[in-house]
């Protein structure tokens, strides 16, 4: 590969470290000095009809896509090549799974963006933060089916020897910023504009993924008990109301 620019070794070292700093102290930050506004933002007493079927769209589509990139990424073609899955049988299960979970989640984010904005009441209570994050998600998901599409589909680019490569080497800190100057112009769109919105993501309504109710489950029962201290007579459950 060639040797590479000063624009690369920025876009690809240098950004990339930057997002992951905005990253961990923004959450931090957040939580210290906002934990009220640690929320999606619900806007569901709004507008619920378009919410109820775009938001578990969106949400289904991108749990798959997270850990399509989890597989993809992570894991190195010699191990797959090692457990006897062939690059055809890869290639062939990325593509059709992954462009499942992407029709989902284009789906459900373009129902999410008509109703907020088309509806005054929830594009109001968008912030400026969240209109940006709106943006850098739609193209951060648009330019990854388009590379899924046009360079692994039909070009038969394997990403797994350039992206996942300096994806790992991120980590371990001896990124090559060569890697992702040679690869195609749509997975570059895809990368950087994944960098930028993980920048921005501690101070948007996407920090709701580390909240996810899970004590619900383990948490016991409320017992209610009436003021008198009598206990209620008849059927347990909600007292009948007239009007």
């Amino acid at each position: 590969m060639n040797e590479p620019s000063t624009v690369d070794t920025v876009m690809w070292v240098i950004v990339p470290y930057v997002a992951l700093a905005f990253f961990v102290l923004g959450h931090i930050w957040r939580w210290r000095y906002d934990q009220f506004g640690w929320t999606t933002r619900s806007s569901q007493i709004y507008e619920s009809r378009l919410l109820s079927i775009g938001s578990p769209m969106f949400h289904f589509g991108i749990i798959g896509i997270f850990f399509g990139h989890a597989v993809g990424l992570g894991i190195p073609k010699s191990w797959t090549d090692a457990v006897g899955l062939s690059n055809h049988m890869y290639h062939i299960m990325a593509i059709t799974i992954g462009l499942a979970a992407a029709v989902a989640c284009v789906g459900g984010l373009a129902l999410l963006i008509y109703r907020r904005r088309t509806n005054k009441r929830v594009f109001g209570a968008t912030t400026p933060m969240d209109k940006a994050m709106y943006l850098l998600l739609t193209i951060t998901i648009l330019a990854g089916v388009g590379a899924t599409v046009v360079d692994s589909a039909i070009a038969n680019y394997d990403y797994r020897e350039t992206i996942s490569v300096w994806f790992r080497q991120f980590w371990t800190l001896q990124p090559d910023p060569s890697i992702m100057a040679g690869t195609t112009p749509l997975f570059q769109v895809h990368v950087f504009s994944a960098v930028l919105l993980f920048a921005l993501w501690p101070f948007t309504r996407l920090v709701h993924v580390f909240s996810v109710p899970l004590g619900y489950l383990t948490r016991p029962y409320i017992v209610y008990r009436s003021k008198s201290g009598v206990p209620p007579q008849g059927r347990r459950g909600w007292e009948e109301v007239n009007f």
